[in-house]
């Protein structure tokens, strides 16, 4: 089966900690390297979801921005 270009799939097995080992080729895709922060998204219904670094970052920037006036 191909599979649409920028779509992956890939399988993790959760050990006795409920740790996951990232798979090599998604870490390399992504660009995750050891000591990163993974944001991990949860729905009850959707499952659970591990955005991109930086997918957040320009809302972070947009809601902690200090504008003229602001108090410091």
């Amino acid at each position: 089966m191909k599979t649409p270009k920028g779509k992956y799939a890939w399988t993790a097995t959760v050990g006795e900690k409920g740790q996951i080992v990232i798979p090599k080729q998604a870490r390399e895709v992504f660009g995750i390297k050891p000591g990163d922060t993974l944001l991990i998204l949860g729905d009850d219904e959707r499952g659970i979801a591990i955005p991109p670094k930086g997918a957040f970052s320009e809302l972070f920037a947009a809601t902690f921005d200090e504008k003229d006036g602001d108090v410091k």
